[in-house]
């Protein structure tokens, strides 16, 4: 059996969005039952020279739904500089699952073999396909931000662990 773009990306963006709003609603519930504010957690980081916590949601929302709508476009985006409060974070999660969820198996298989340009201002723009872009960048920036995110909260004594990172597992493709 052959596994499809669609295969690769959508159940398992879907697998880690849905893991995730479970993670960061463990992060919330501590929060509040330690008498900590939850939106101090925003710029929390795993070590100083590491983005905060805010950094690490955005981008598995982009590198998820935003990765799908920049292949579609032909071209990557630079995600945007908002600020978020915890709650904002959430819905950011919430919303990303939505977007990615409206992909149907048909829409996603199109985007075979598109180009993807890739520039960000910061050095020579590349040309990808949807594949080696979705295989080689997104995907793994994806889990490295979710994991990142794990991580802060769990340093800040969220009770959760791995299985609540890898949420609800498939016993098939579908």
């Amino acid at each position: 059996m052959a596994i499809t773009l669609y295969d690769a990306t959508v159940p398992n963006y879907l697998q880690v969005l849905r893991s995730f709003r479970g993670v960061l609603d463990k992060g919330l519930a501590h929060a509040r039952e330690t008498g900590v504010d939850p939106d101090s957690l925003v710029e929390a980081r795993l070590a100083a020279d590491m983005f905060p916590l805010s950094f690490q949601v955005q981008r598995v929302a982009h590198h998820s739904a935003g990765a799908l709508r920049d292949v579609s476009q032909g071209a990557f985006s630079l995600p945007s500089k908002d600020a978020f409060d915890y709650a904002g974070l959430q819905k950011l999660i919430a919303d990303a699952e939505a977007a990615v969820s409206g992909w149907t198996r048909e829409a996603v298989n199109a985007l075979e073999g598109r180009e993807v340009l890739f520039d960000t201002g910061r050095g020579p723009a590349r040309t990808f396909t949807a594949e080696a872009f979705l295989f080689s960048f997104s995907l793994p920036n994806f889990h490295f931000h979710a994991v990142t995110t794990y991580g802060i909260l769990r340093m800040k004594g969220a009770p959760i662990g791995k299985t609540d990172y890898l949420g609800q597992l498939r016993t098939s493709l579908d």
